[in-house]
């Protein structure tokens, strides 16, 4: 069982830069694939980012490529979002992810472990 904290979400204006954290407890956290999702008001929840378990290899969704970076530190048990040049239609809230499958893992339907979500919000 892992479970994940979302933290670091916000209102904000359009262009400024967000950076979201999840922390995870439980079983081993270098175990996972971890990603990010969000989900707008009446939109399905949609892949945002995804890192593998060692870090090397990321993924992104093209709405967001070139803008938002995922990282992680194991040793911190925390995988990262920075968000920059955020636009209105990144308001969502945004939800952490650990799959333990291979990699590369795009859909909510290969993530075994979810966090409760942590809203952001882009003015314009």
């Amino acid at each position: 069982q892992v479970q994940l904290v979302e933290s670091g979400g916000g209102l904000v204006q359009a262009g400024d830069s967000v950076r979201l954290s999840c922390k995870a407890s439980g079983r081993t956290f270098s175990g996972y694939v971890m990603g990010w999702f969000r989900q707008a008001p009446g939109k399905e929840r949609e892949f945002v980012a995804a890192i593998s378990r060692s870090g090397g290899n990321t993924y992104y969704a093209d709405s967001v490529k070139g803008r938002f970076t995922i990282s992680r530190d194991d040793a911190k048990n925390t995988v990262y979002l920075q968000m920059n040049s955020l636009k209105p239609e990144d308001t969502a809230v945004y939800y952490c992810a650990a799959a333990d499958t291979i990699w590369r893992a795009t859909t909510p339907e290969q993530y075994d472990y979810w966090g409760q979500g942590t809203q952001v919000t882009v003015s314009s």
